[in-house]
């Protein structure tokens, strides 16, 4: 089996439109950034069903896709349950997570477009250390600013990406006015909104683009090479999907393993298949969130999205899954949500590393934090159907491994990891912040 030649876009088979960006109400931008090359803006604007990928994209593919697709035996033993947990494995590459599969992508069309040097924002890691190997595979510099609180948790990411040649700066850091701003105001743990302005601030040097990796439609776009391959392998094993679960940050793991399955169902080539989005109690946009525009970093300098948000200014508590950290969720995870395509559920994080733990001791990899809440997600709705008297088959994204991540496990194991979870009044504040602006009629159909 080889990786897809095309990438699948959800966008075809959708009967409604999404929500156009607005600029922010200071005037500052408007539109798409121009820090993004051409090609990745007609992909985020394209209607077509499919899209190409470029050769040199397919054989930087060919190191580690296809990835595998195996049932989780040992787990479903474990639970004792009807259900077949069946389990996409996108850890077994450099950046040791699904994210690889846009970071090359992008590498790629921002070395076409000229670009010499990107600048990054990066959770726990993934996204700094898959665009770090995107940049080495084109030969363009690299730039990341980390989340310091992940920085400082996972002190390994940082060897990675700097032995892959990029630089790694712990954010808020002292480097950005952006930084500064934040340092001054106590906010030293950092989040992925403070990241992704520190990033933005340094296209200011010649020759450096900004690059962003999930929530983007684009991004989305590329990760679909992991539902198009699940499908072909989940027809060969006879054993179609009627659940699909994937950890939720701004919403690219989900897209990819999910949006080929619901295409599918769109067009009635295949069934109706639950798309199932797992988050932190710590983040919980879908679950708590409101869909409204708001801004996509802590710069306030971006176009307005229509999203499930916290507000740009939302502070997560600490926590372990830096990569589900955003305060938002894309445009279009955001769009299917609101019209009841997906659902949505959050996790404390001691009941997540409990179905990680689970899932390693019977299936033999250690589940990346982002990756344990899908797990977790799969463990809850198969004692559910079990409950129902059903045995579905379910599918889930894991979308990385956790060796970087042993300090969480440590914690989980001796009992010192803190069940957090966001306060309703926490996120009230935030959501009173939202910027204020005259939103387009919004179409009919959703969720209120």
């Amino acid at each position: 089996m080889d990786p897809p030649n095309d990438w699948y876009n959800l966008l075809a088979d959708l009967d409604f439109e999404l929500p156009p960006d607005l600029p922010p109400p200071n005037g500052a931008a408007g539109g798409l950034s121009p820090q993004i090359p051409l090609s990745l803006i007609r992909q985020e604007l394209s209607t077509k069903r499919w899209t190409p990928i470029p050769d040199d994209v397919v054989a930087r593919f060919r190191q580690w896709r296809p990835t595998p697709l195996r049932r989780a035996r040992e787990l479903e033993a474990a639970l004792g349950t009807r259900a077949t947990i069946l389990y996409k494995y996108e850890g077994a590459n450099m950046a040791g997570s699904h994210k690889l599969n846009t970071a090359v992508a992008q590498a790629y069309y921002y070395k076409a477009a000229g670009t010499k040097r990107l600048a990054v924002a990066t959770g726990a890691g993934q996204w700094g250390t898959a665009i770090a190997e995107g940049c080495r595979m084109f030969e363009l510099g690299c730039r990341v600013y980390m989340v310091r609180k992940s920085y400082e948790d996972k002190p390994y990411r940082k060897t990675i990406m700097e032995m892959l040649g990029a630089e790694v700066v712990p954010s808020p850091s002292e480097e950005t006015e952006t930084g500064r701003r934040f340092l001054a105001e106590g906010q030293s743990s950092g989040t992925l909104s403070i990241a992704l302005a520190e990033a933005m601030e340094e296209t200011l040097v010649e020759g450096t683009r900004f690059c962003a990796g999930s929530a983007e439609t684009y991004s989305m776009l590329h990760q679909t090479v992991v539902g198009l391959e699940a499908m072909a392998q989940c027809s060969e094993l006879g054993a179609w999907p009627d659940v699909v679960v994937a950890g939720v940050g701004a919403g690219s793991n989900l897209a990819g393993i999910a949006f080929p399955f619901l295409g599918r169902a769109l067009t009635g080539e295949g069934p109706e298949v639950r798309l199932l989005s797992v988050e932190p109690a710590a983040c919980p946009k879908l679950t708590k969130g409101r869909y409204a525009y708001d801004y996509t970093d802590s710069s306030e300098q971006t176009p307005l999205q229509k999203m499930y948000t916290l507000g740009s200014r939302f502070t997560p508590p600490s926590m372990h899954a830096g990569g589900l950290r955003y305060h938002a969720t894309g445009k279009l995870i955001s769009a299917l949500f609101d019209r009841g395509m997906i659902d949505a559920v959050a996790y404390r994080q001691q009941e997540v590393f409990a179905s990680g733990t689970l899932f390693a001791r019977c299936e033999g990899i250690v589940p990346a934090p982002e990756s344990a809440h899908a797990v977790h997600g799969a463990v809850v709705a198969a004692r559910e159907a079990d409950e129902r008297g059903e045995s579905p088959t379910i599918l889930v994204s894991l979308s990385g491994h956790g060796l970087f991540d042993m300090s969480a496990y440590e914690a989980y194991s001796n009992g010192t990891l803190d069940d957090v979870e966001v306060a309703d009044e926490t996120i009230e504040e935030s959501l009173a912040q939202l910027p204020e602006v005259a939103e387009p009629v919004a179409s009919a159909g959703g969720r209120g």
